[in-house]
């Protein structure tokens, strides 16, 4: 881990942090919620003794990275700004990209709007969601799953942000990411302290600007080559609907370079932290083929 280096990039308005190690074809790897680019802390060992230039960021919100207030500022197109900033910045022009989570979401914007700059793609636990180009994205989830359904109460300012306030940050980091050793909680407890949960629950909240802004793209294709890795207990392939669109055609009619579906039993949602062996062994027997 002290090999890992942490510098600070000047983007698209913000200041991000990134953490990197290794020499050769670069890997940058996106996180979701509630986390941080030390969940793919496993990955970047491995992979850069493989022989790539691994790359994570804190995203917008989070972390080490600047946390800018409105939620306005955390649309999926702000967040590829960033992420074109923070690779010319460095003189990068094309990366194998790796999202989990919000960052899958993410990921697939940027390959939306920059496939030059992607040489391959690998989401875990996330698919792809089509644009409905009748009803805004939260509007679908209500009508589907109800005011309760987490993406929704986090809908509110504040709402969520007090709920996790009652709770000690390190219990609930524990209760999210049951297999972490203390240090690893406590690394994630101190930065969500210092930061609060505001900056990733404003991913939730810019979901209908987002939508609104990608009116565009509306029918476009996910054309890079991908892969998809998802554990069978996930939270997100247990909604309805998305196991049969991952496994009876619909994903592959919007990803068609889509080559490789892993679902892996017994895992949830945290795949990268609860299986980072075999998560950092399906990463490179894709992408070295490149």
């Amino acid at each position: 881990m002290e090999k890992i280096e942490h510098t600070t990039v000047a983007t698209n308005g913000i200041n991000m942090h990134i953490a990197s190690i290794g020499r050769g074809p670069v890997i940058l790897f996106l996180h979701g919620f509630p986390d941080l680019w030390y969940s793919w802390r496993n990955q970047l060992l491995s992979l850069s003794s493989l022989g790539y230039r691994c790359i994570a960021p804190d995203l917008r919100g989070y972390g080490d990275t600047d946390a800018p207030p409105s939620s306005a500022t955390y649309s999926g197109i702000h967040i590829a700004g960033d992420l074109v900033g923070l690779l010319d910045h460095l003189g990068i022009d094309q990366v194998f990209l790796v999202g989990h989570d919000w960052g899958a979401m993410m990921a697939r914007y940027f390959c939306w709007f920059r496939p030059d700059r992607v040489k391959a793609l690998v989401t875990l636990s996330v698919p792809f969601f089509p644009r409905n180009p009748t009803i805004k994205f939260v509007d679908g989830l209500r009508a589907s799953l109800g005011d309760d359904y987490y993406f929704c109460w986090f809908q509110e300012p504040g709402v969520a942000e007090e709920d996790f306030a009652r709770m000690d940050t390190a219990i609930l980091m524990k209760k999210l990411f049951s297999w972490l050793t203390e240090e690893d909680v406590n690394y994630y407890a101190e930065k969500f302290d210092q930061k609060g949960f505001t900056g990733g629950l404003n991913y939730y909240r810019a979901a209908d600007l987002t939508w609104e802004l990608t009116a565009p793209w509306t029918g476009l294709q996910v054309e890079v080559p991908s892969k998809f890795i998802v554990g069978d207990q996930d939270i997100v392939y247990k909604m309805p609907g998305v196991k049969e669109y991952v496994q009876n055609g619909g994903f592959k009619k919007d990803v068609p370079n889509l080559q490789d579906v892993v679902v892996m039993e017994g895992v949830a949602h945290f795949i990268n932290q609860e299986k980072p062996e075999e998560i950092s062994t399906h990463i490179y027997d894709f992408i070295k083929e490149f």
